[in-house]
């Protein structure tokens, strides 16, 4: 735990490749079940703020990338993780990507209309990981899965 709250503390430094290591050693935490459900919930809406307020994109990256690794071993609701839908209309399209892939992981009906508008995005990785998040959500729906909203 001391690991995680030095990582959360860091997400703040003023230094935005400090930024970065934080939020990959929160990556790292989230991908090695290194954390029960109530700390998974508070790393990733901590991540979850510095994807929207981040300026550096590769931060912004970081952070994308280790909030989907938390899906690895928890469910996590749409509500937590809805934030950068706000700024996806303005995302690289790497950032959307990984942004679409975490709303599709909470397998949420909700999350089909933060998807839909990227379905015919310019870029061939958004448009192909707009169908995933797509399919992810119409399987759960379909095959009996759960959601957690």
């Amino acid at each position: 735990m001391k690991d995680m709250f030095a990582a959360l503390e860091a997400l703040t430094d003023r230094d935005p490749n400090r930024r970065d290591v934080a939020a990959s050693v929160l990556g790292d935490l989230l991908r090695g079940n290194a954390l029960d459900a109530e700390a998974t919930r508070l790393v990733v809406g901590r991540l979850v703020g510095l994807t929207v307020n981040e300026p550096v994109a590769m931060v912004r990256e970081s952070a994308l990338n280790s909030i989907g690794e938390a899906f690895n071993h928890h469910p996590l609701p749409l509500r937590l993780v809805q934030p950068p839908a706000a700024v996806t209309p303005t995302m690289e399209p790497e950032l959307l990507a990984h942004a679409l892939h975490i709303f599709g992981a909470t397998h949420d009906p909700q999350a089909g209309p933060l998807i839909e508008p990227f379905l015919d995005h310019p870029d061939t990785e958004v448009r192909g990981e707009a169908r995933r998040a797509a399919a992810e959500i119409t399987a759960s729906t379909t095959g009996g899965r759960a959601h957690n909203s």
